[in-house]
């Protein structure tokens, strides 16, 4: 079965893939990329992100986005926009569904309290720790630790890097030293993540309370569609017209990046994924349209994610892991036996934090009262 036909040459093609570091036999009736897209989906990590949070903590509402709807999410407009622009599908539905698979539970404050408290031991980076949980934290398979992904879907998970930990990963981390680029799947996998947490953030954060109808529409994206969808739906009740508006929202961004990244490509004319890597980025929005995406993330910045009720969930998840990375690197007793590393301190405080960062928002609560409340024997 020819699984590349339809693809663009400038394409990653699944039958010139690098490779996994484990050689297996063929996937039969599915794609290389395929065959990585349903380990992620059957993964552990992957199942935890139901219960990790978004902006909001997972017990805080029913309705708002977890790390693995917000997933979901990015995979569905990424599938749309490499299907305009002749890329590869699965290859873009592998990463964006493994993309946060390191995320630590409480957001982005987990990630940086635990980068805080690593920093003597070499830091934290949740890109890098997605890439940890596939490459060696699984453990699904007797031939091998983690999941053995294609290169391919390994270098779409790692979107970030240090320089210090790009030495270490070889020809992974090879295009962080020589600034070249990964495939144009990975780098349309990461511009669908924008497009989705843009506006699902404004969705939750208008059904939470947070942000109001008036403040929203000090922002010029939001606006021009929000006028748009009242002058077609006069009278339209509000959460109708709100998904509205962020339906023409997101079709007016990803519509901008097919037009903007078809005419990049059309000026490159790459003849492979070896030109792409040597070339600029190709994937982009137009200078107008990223204009007005970053007016929109400073807009959700200053009014959302700095809200003081989200900041209070900040202080009260920023204590809950410092304490518990605390608590486990003074005694490391506490933790469980596959977690506890004698005579290495370097190696015992990265399984605390592989420990830490594999949990749910619910289970960090739970382990720290266990620990820290008399009321838990």
């Amino acid at each position: 079965m020819d699984f590349d036909a339809r693809l663009a040459p400038y394409a990653a093609h699944s039958s010139k893939s690098r490779g996994r570091t484990h050689i297996e036999p063929p996937a039969g009736s599915r794609s290389e990329f395929q065959r990585d897209r349903d380990r992620i989906i059957h993964s552990t990590a992957f199942r935890r992100l139901e219960y990790k949070t978004q902006v909001f903590l997972n017990h805080e509402g029913d309705l708002f986005r977890t790390r693995l709807t917000h997933s979901i999410e990015v995979a569905q407009i990424g599938r749309t926009l490499a299907r305009s622009l002749g890329l590869n599908e699965d290859l873009v539905e592998a990463c964006a569904l493994a993309h946060d698979l390191g995320h630590t539970p409480f957001g982005h404050v987990g990630q940086d309290v635990l980068n805080e408290c690593m920093k003597d031991y070499g830091g934290f980076e949740h890109n890098l720790q997605s890439l940890r949980v596939v490459d060696e934290l699984e453990e699904h398979y007797g031939a091998f630790n983690g999941l053995n992904l294609t290169f391919e879907t390994r270098e779409g998970i790692l979107k970030h890097c240090s320089l210090a930990n790009a030495r270490q990963l070889g020809e992974l981390g090879r295009r962080f030293m020589d600034r070249s680029q990964p495939s144009l799947e990975a780098q349309l996998t990461d511009l669908a993540d924008e497009i989705a947490y843009n506006n699902h953030d404004i969705d939750d954060g208008l059904r939470s309370g947070l942000l109001t109808m008036a403040q929203m529409e000090e922002v010029e994206l939001f606006a021009r569609h929000r006028h748009t969808v009242e002058t077609q739906y006069p009278g339209l009740p509000g959460r109708r017209a709100l998904y509205e508006t962020i339906r023409l929202m997101i079709t007016a961004m990803t519509a901008d990046l097919v037009q903007t990244s078809a005419a990049l490509l059309k000026e490159a004319a790459p003849k492979s994924i070896d030109d792409v890597r040597a070339s600029p980025p190709l994937i982009r929005f137009s200078p107008q349209m990223r204009a007005e995406t970053t007016a929109l993330k400073r807009f959700l910045y200053a009014n959302l994610y700095r809200h003081f009720r989200v900041n209070r969930m900040r202080v009260k998840a920023s204590r809950i892991v410092r304490e518990l990375f605390e608590a486990f690197l003074t005694d490391p007793v506490l933790l469980p036996n596959d977690y506890q590393v004698e005579g290495d301190p370097m190696r015992q405080a990265r399984k605390i934090a592989d420990y830490i960062a594999g949990m749910t928002d619910r289970y960090a609560i739970r382990e720290h009262r266990r620990i820290f409340s008399l009321d838990h024997f």
